[in-house]
């Protein structure tokens, strides 16, 4: 069986790693970090939850561990983007404990939190930058970091930053750093928008794969059940009551649903809460430590929020509205059975939402077992009202997730609260809501129109 130490890494890593019983790397760990200690670029193909957060970490970490002396004012030497906070924060939280007992720096900085502080945490530079690309743009603009010797760059979760619509973003960010670097990119899915994103940042990569695109994580049993759409907070409510005191994560399409949602099983009795794009970084960093510490034992999400909730005690995931990307499907599943743990995803399905299971069991090229009643016939579907679709993301939900919505289709969000446009002229050169309340929790008054990434 290959270990850690096998692999070459640092003694100081493996023993880092020893501290947390991690001995045995995952398959895409296993594959990913040799490559990439050698120095070459990677397109790592894997789902959520299969440990990738460690498969570009612990090598980039080894190579920064040889170079022995600070980075200098407002430079940083390896850069990482992720589309949200939450993912953002994760990827920081292991890259702490990989680094204990070593003098590498890690910053991180997302939207929803002071610009200011940041830039001062920055001004002696930084080995290790965790970013969502629009308040890295702002901090880029101010002339608070310097990209001009980052040497690494890491993509994570690259076909969910497409769908936010930072593509732009990533044109402007990639501006500024050298086309002499080492880049890694990391995806669930590999639609052709991504294989462009690939030859356009990654010179002669490595491909390593692990989970066909569009599965999902094993140990997840899933289900479905179909229930009108105003029966669904009582049907939640008698699933929740099976298994109490297992901690459960429920997903809602809107914002605004997942704080409605929230007020009720409140109401009801149950030690909840809500984020989403309208909680400030306070408030979504408060309700994750609770959700953590088992002070609350039902989190509802919408995806944007969910994303980098990474929480091995999650046992049940339930698909309250369904997911109109159907991609989306698979991240949310992968919530649960983290780390090899066994876990449930039940998803309701009303009239108006065959069509989203159809497109969910079409990737997953297999039918869903029904848990309960039966699949809706024409007539039901027919005369079912169709709720708003989003393209390429949840309903309700702007790019970054940032304020309350626009009042009209043309209405500007405020500066940060959206991806950057792309500059005119030619592109780069190729590179080679407020908490529901709830027993036992405290409350906190909605973000406004502060960024959320």
């Amino acid at each position: 069986m290959t270990t850690f130490a096998d692999l070459g890494l640092s003694p100081k890593l493996v023993q880092a790693l020893a501290a947390t019983n991690l001995q045995t790397p995952t398959p895409i760990q296993a594959q990913a970090i040799p490559p990439i200690m050698a120095g070459r670029d990677l397109m790592g193909l894997a789902q959520t939850g299969t440990g990738k957060t460690a498969a570009f970490g612990l090598p980039l970490l080894h190579r920064l561990l040889d170079i022995g002396h600070p980075p200098g004012p407002r430079n940083i030497r390896a850069l990482i983007l992720a589309p949200t906070r939450e993912l953002a924060q994760q990827i920081k939280d292991n890259f702490e404990t990989f680094t204990k007992g070593t003098a590498v720096k890690v910053v991180m900085v997302v939207g929803g939190a002071s610009v200011n502080r940041q830039a001062m945490s920055l001004a002696k530079g930084a080995d290790v930058l965790v970013a969502t690309p629009g308040r890295l743009i702002d901090l880029i603009e101010r002339n608070d970091v310097n990209l001009e010797k980052c040497g690494y760059l890491v993509l994570d979760e690259a076909d969910h930053m497409l769908d936010m619509g930072f593509i732009h973003a990533l044109r402007r960010i990639a501006k500024h750093i050298p086309l002499r670097r080492q880049t890694m990119m990391f995806s669930a899915t590999m639609p052709k928008d991504i294989e462009e994103i690939a030859d356009t940042y990654l010179r002669d990569p490595i491909r390593v794969q692990v989970n066909p695109p569009g599965k999902p994580a094993e140990k997840v049993s899933q289900g479905v059940h179909y229930i009108p759409n105003g029966d669904k907070a009582k049907l939640l409510e008698s699933y929740l009551l099976k298994h109490p005191g297992e901690q459960a994560l429920v997903f809602s399409r809107t914002k605004h649903g997942a704080d409605k949602l929230a007020k009720v099983l409140g109401g009801w009795g149950f030690k909840v809460g809500a984020i989403h794009g309208n909680r400030s970084q306070n408030q979504r960093d408060r309700i994750l430590s609770e959700f953590k510490a088992g002070e609350v034992d039902v989190l509802v999400a919408t995806d944007v929020a969910a994303r980098g909730i990474d929480i091995p005690t999650v046992r049940h995931v339930y698909n309250y509205d369904m997911p109109n990307v159907p991609e989306n499907y698979v991240h949310r599943i992968g919530r649960t059975a983290r780390a090899g743990a066994e876990g449930t995803s039940v998803s309701f399905c009303a009239p108006a939402e065959m069509g989203e299971l159809q497109a969910i069991e079409k990737i997953l090229k297999k039918v869903l077992p029904v848990l309960g009643g039966a699949p809706w016939a024409a007539d039901a579907i027919a005369a079912a009202p169709k709720p708003n679709q989003g393209r390429g993301r949840p309903q309700g939900q702007r790019p970054q997730g940032g304020g309350p919505r626009s009042a009209g289709p043309k209405a500007a969000a405020p500066k940060g609260d959206r991806p950057a446009q792309a500059p005119r002229g030619p592109k780069p050169a190729a590179r080679g809501g407020a908490q529901a309340p709830r027993r036992g929790g405290s409350g906190g008054k909605p973000g406004g129109g502060r960024r959320s990434s």
